[in-house]
């Protein structure tokens, strides 16, 4: 059976995402982003299942720090839509709760119901293990913010649900594999996710980025990072709309190597409904 390794617990959002994909895997549980890339760099996982940002939060910590140094490529992307629950041990009512725990993002996902109640909160390392954390203690003054999983997985009563803020909240992963799935243009909507240094000269960004202004090449994210101290050039890690392929990439990328001291190609994979299908804001 394929081994799906992805950070979190059982009923975690990560989880989730991770059966939504490979429904027939097994997954393979992980304390930390690192112990789940590791899992796939040792064989242990054959691909793993990583946030890079959300909707509300904005990008993960960390991980665009590690893609480029796992030895990892991304073969595809997915787009979970987030929600929460409040919940407790069986037979708790909402007059009986003084404590909810979450994870931070959690917690600042759901303000509003947090505000209503008046409750104080506890920060968890993740939001599956606050649901654990609660099924443990067995104490009705605490609840937990969990993903709907949580709830019949440890045990709990759902007091309130679809408590998020936002609607809409949405979560992108990635796939990563050991092996590249560089697979030929098809004209099908393509992503392509990469990494580079630029040279130390001045408007190195500017001039290493023209060639995808010129070419009309759509660039969805670009996040800059330093490595170690001093005045290092700064790391970029960028999504584009194409395939390396296409002519007015490759030129791009020419363009980019030319005022760039590395580049590298982080992954070429499909690009998913959420991004093509307008009519669908949520995917589940």
């Amino acid at each position: 059976m394929m081994v799906v390794a992805y950070q979190g617990e059982p009923g975690s959002n990560s989880a989730t995402a991770a059966h939504a994909l490979y429904p027939e895997s097994s997954g393979l549980a992980c304390r930390s982003f690192e112990q789940a890339l590791e899992a796939v760099t040792l064989g242990t996982a054959e691909v793993a299942v990583i946030p890079v940002d959300n909707s509300a939060a904005g990008r993960v910590a960390d991980v665009h720090h590690l893609l480029p140094e796992s030895g990892l490529f991304i073969v595809a992307e997915y787009f979970l839509a987030i929600r929460f629950d409040l919940m407790a041990v069986p037979g708790t009512t909402l007059d009986q709760v003084e404590c909810v725990r979450s994870h931070v993002h959690a917690l600042g996902q759901c303000r509003k119901v947090l505000r209503e109640g008046g409750w104080r909160t506890l920060v968890s390392d993740d939001t599956a293990g606050a649901a654990r954390e609660v099924a443990e203690l067995g104490d009705p003054r605490h609840a937990a913010l969990a993903p709907p999983a949580a709830a019949p997985l440890y045990g709990l009563d759902v007091l309130r649900p679809a408590v998020e803020d936002d609607p809409d909240n949405t979560t992108r992963f990635v796939v990563l594999s050991r092996d590249a799935a560089l697979s030929p243009s098809t004209g099908e909507p393509t992503m392509t996710s990469l990494f580079f240094c630029v040279r130390n000269i001045p408007s190195a960004l500017y001039k290493a980025l023209g060639g995808f202004a010129s070419g009309g090449v759509n660039l969805t994210k670009i996040e800059s990072y330093q490595m170690g101290a001093g005045l290092n050039p700064s790391r970029f890690y960028v999504e584009i709309e194409g395939h390396p392929d296409e002519p007015r990439v490759a030129l791009a990328l020419q363009e980019l190597g030319f005022f760039s001291s590395e580049v590298r190609i982080l992954g070429v994979y499909p690009a998913h409904t959420h991004r093509t299908n307008s009519g669908h804001r949520r995917v589940e």
